[in-house]
């Protein structure tokens, strides 16, 4: 895909722009998906990188009104999307572009949903709840991450329970996402790693999710190929452009699984360290992961087999990525105690993503691992 022409994905609705420099490109993307009056949200950190001023200016090229909030923070909370639905009701947008890492999707996702459809993001809890159209949109992610880019999925956490609420429609679904390997070269070597152990969280998950079936696990395969190979050289050679396009291409395609699939306990596990103790979340998710994988593989099915014949393999292998990004293996490390546990174990069981994993958990199976992760 080295033009500018969008591209299709098996198994994906995303219509996919993939090339370095590609941001540059954007005013006429967003121009030929019928844009007029263009919102982006953003971050700070991406206005300082100079991303958010060269996408402003694309668009300005493409004779197209622009308006911009940069308010966004790293998991994006209900009083995010709230002010950034106060910028929009002002400006009166017709388009709606999300660039940054999965927090700037998310929120302008869940924008979407509030200005397309009113209410709060609580009332789009779950699954196919808006009623109205939405608006057309294009996501950019910044990182190789979290693959929001490729779902219809907004993340959004309540300011008031601290829950993290996965508001999903078909609807909220971008018309072109646009991969510019480009931009990730900015990305902090501790943003790369935990953003990069997400992704391959995705593709691991996806792979064993319950809800699997031909197109996710070609996804999944795609994704962990692309991931596993370039992770470590995209970490510790930013430089390396082969590896960061392969992150950035194997992140999407992950994201496309989750859309296809779902998630499962790694997930469940690393939102309440989210939550209660501030871990970012690919750093959770990560140090949860082989744990999980153990477990699901603990009966003699190995429900990973799509990517690697023996699970105990997985789990090392992941480790070894983990290791080499100098990220955490231990819960004990992050500033977790056992006498936390329960609680956590607790929070992780209401977690949706909990009831997709391949082997079924409730608090109790989920403590184990927690304790697992100890150390």
């Amino acid at each position: 895909m080295n033009d500018m022409e969008p591209k299709s994905v098996e198994g994906s609705q995303v219509r996919l722009v993939f090339a370095a420099g590609a941001l540059d490109h954007l005013g006429p993307i967003a121009r030929a998906e019928g844009g007029k009056r263009v919102m982006l949200v953003t971050d700070p950190g991406i206005r300082a990188a100079g991303h958010a001023e060269r996408a402003v200016r694309s668009l300005y090229r493409a004779e197209l009104i622009v308006g911009v909030f940069e308010g966004v923070e790293e998991n994006p909370t209900t009083l995010h999307v709230q002010a950034a639905l106060k910028a929009a009701r002002k400006f009166q947008p017709d388009f709606l572009i999300g660039l940054g890492g999965g927090s700037s999707m998310d929120c302008a996702k869940g924008l979407n949903f509030l200005f397309s459809n009113g209410g709060q993001m609580q009332d789009y809890q779950g699954i196919g709840k808006a009623t109205r159209p939405m608006l057309p949109m294009i996501a950019i992610p910044t990182t190789a991450g979290t693959g929001s880019e490729a779902q219809s999925f907004a993340l959004i956490t309540d300011s008031q329970t601290h829950q993290k609420m996965a508001c999903g429609d078909n609807k909220a679904l971008c018309r072109v996402a646009i991969l510019d390997p480009d931009l990730t070269a900015t990305q902090p070597p501790r943003v790369a790693a935990a953003t990069g152990i997400d992704a391959v969280a995705h593709a691991v998950e996806t792979a064993a999710s319950k809800k699997r079936n031909p197109v996710s696990r070609n996804l999944s395969l795609q994704a962990w190929r692309l991931l596993e190979s370039a992770y470590e050289a995209a970490v510790r050679t930013p430089q390396d452009g082969d590896a960061r396009k392969d992150m950035l291409l194997g992140a999407h395609l992950a994201g496309a699984a989750i859309e296809n699939s779902m998630l499962g306990a790694a997930h469940a596990l690393a939102n309440p360290l989210t939550a209660l103790f501030g871990i970012t979340h690919g750093v959770a998710v990560g140090l949860m992961l082989p744990h999980v994988v153990r477990f699901n593989a603990a009966e003699g099915h190995n429900p990973y087999a799509d990517l690697i014949a023996d699970a105990g393999q997985l789990a090392a292998r992941i480790e070894e990525m983990l290791a080499t990004a100098s990220l955490p293996l231990r819960l004990r490390d992050c500033g977790v105690s056992a006498a936390d546990l329960p609680r956590l174990a607790d929070l992780a069981a209401k977690q949706w993503t909990a009831a997709f994993n391949p082997r079924p958990v409730g608090a109790a199976e989920l403590l184990s691992i927690y304790q697992m992760a100890m150390g």
